[in-house]
């Protein structure tokens, strides 16, 4: 367990990673950051163009940070930094940058789903993830990462039994449905008294539903290794990013201007 060290009254050293990092006039910088003991929480970072510590602390950079805590003002100051294993393919990966903002996103917006501690280890593995692999199997990380966080929020639809009738879903052949209304999947023959065509349903293949199925009961590790086709890939990204946003009942900025690269 990460602890947050306090080093007198109003300095405060703990783990963070770095959401997202905006400029403030001329020099300054504010940060916003998810510490697994603090939260989200946002800090100035002071200094000029020339500031070795603003070389340091980038968006999606994880590591030690030491802060002075103004208690009066309600602000924190970012006093130092020493980042962990920064990223190192971020740099020249346009997805892996959309996929990250995306995942930072997410987080910032769902107020990490109350779960600090979870989601700072579930959103840090993802990106040292995406950072070790290659675009294909980013890809199917950021997936994972999705559904996995759906978990968390507590909004992940069972895809084991029929919504309707109760049946194993795992054993059809022919596509099954979700449906938005029940945050739910139905099996084919239930999902013929749902509208056809009508908003927010996805079909869900029967290798897809194994998929996320499996992210549920074996080890990351263990999911890695299985096998998706394009098709089963595609299914899955609808419904991952339609609860993205359905979590943030908004329409997120990275999907919006990721111009189909997500």
């Amino acid at each position: 367990m990460i602890i947050l060290f306090k080093m007198s009254e109003r300095n405060l050293c703990t783990e963070v990673l770095i959401l997202t990092v905006k400029n403030q006039g001329e020099n300054n910088r504010v940060i916003c950051a998810l510490s697994p003991e603090l939260g989200i929480f946002y800090a100035i970072l002071y200094g000029g163009p020339k500031s070795k510590l603003k070389s340091l602390v980038q968006p999606f950079y994880s590591g030690k940070m030491w802060l002075y805590d103004d208690t009066l003002r309600n602000s924190k100051k970012i006093t130092d930094f020493d980042p962990e294993n920064p990223p190192s393919s971020f740099r020249n990966d346009i997805y892996k940058i959309m996929a990250a903002n995306l995942a930072c996103e997410l987080v910032l917006k769902t107020k990490a789903a109350g779960e600090w501690q979870k989601s700072y280890v579930l959103l840090k593995s993802f990106l040292k993830g995406i950072d070790l692999s290659e675009e294909k199997e980013a890809r199917l990380g950021t997936l994972r990462f999705l559904w996995r966080y759906m978990e968390l929020l507590g909004i992940q639809p069972d895809v084991r039994e029929c919504c309707c009738c109760g049946e194993n879903l795992l054993v059809f052949e022919k596509d099954s449905v979700y449906v938005d209304r029940e945050n739910g999947v139905a099996c084919f023959e239930c999902a013929r008294s749902y509208e056809e065509g009508s908003a927010f349903q996805f079909k869900l293949n029967k290798e897809a539903l194994v998929y996320l199925d499996s992210m549920n009961i074996l080890t990351p590790g263990q999911v890695r290794r299985l096998t998706l086709k394009s098709e089963s890939v595609y299914k899955i990204k609808q419904l991952a990013f339609f609860l993205a946003e359905k979590a943030c009942g908004t329409r997120l900025n990275s999907l919006e201007m990721s111009n189909g690269i997500l």
